[in-house]
């Protein structure tokens, strides 16, 4: 598998569909009861990029976008409009040893939250503080990782504020593309799918 670390147009993934999905089994039992499992830890994120296809010029930046990909081949970033940032998002605590930190967004209250794995941040974005004063970190945009120069204290809450990209991929290898007007064209369906590293 290969990543290419470019962005799919900006201004066609904005008008974009998509979001998350899980995958859970459900067996009801002859009580009418229900069993479930959660198969996967964390949700994988699909979106239809067709939407986002306005004119002609769209659907040829899109087409060059596939072919540079190789199809379904090649991963990239891709910037979901409605869960893009993170802001003083818990981290860790510091325990005066550990320098290195993964970023991670928090879906949800105290009940029952979710914490989604942030590999793809956008480096310059990420503001780290230690005990609520920013502090200067190096930040891995290929896995998410901030690292200390020294570690932080004992019991000092770490957070960060980001940006971020979702890694995916096509979800198919046929474009099917539609000139509907000298200036439109019109690709009802782009599947993309998220990808883990």
């Amino acid at each position: 598998m290969s990543f290419h670390p470019i962005r799919f147009p900006l201004d066609i993934a904005l008008a974009s569909r998509g979001g998350p999905e899980r995958a859970t089994d459900v067996v009801t039992l002859a009580s009418g009861r229900e069993e479930r499992n959660s198969r996967w830890a964390h949700a994988r994120r699909r979106y239809n990029a067709g939407y986002g296809i306005k004119s002609r010029a769209d659907m040829a930046a899109v087409l060059a976008f596939f072919e540079e990909r190789r199809g379904r081949f090649h991963s990239f970033l891709w910037r979901d409009g409605l869960d893009h940032a993170g802001v003083d998002e818990p981290i860790g605590t510091g325990d005066g040893v550990a320098t290195q930190f993964q970023l991670v967004k928090r879906y949800g209250a105290d009940f029952d939250p979710y914490l989604r794995p942030i590999t793809k941040p956008v480096a310059e974005s990420v503001v780290v503080k230690v005990g609520g004063v920013v502090t200067a970190v190096t930040t891995d945009p290929l896995s998410g990782i901030v690292t200390f120069a020294a570690p932080p204290a004992d019991g000092a809450a770490i957070t960060a504020s980001f940006s971020f990209d979702v890694p995916v991929r096509f979800d198919t290898d046929r474009l099917d593309i539609e000139l509907t007007s000298f200036d439109a064209a019109e690709a009802p369906s782009i599947p993309l799918i998220e990808v883990r590293e």
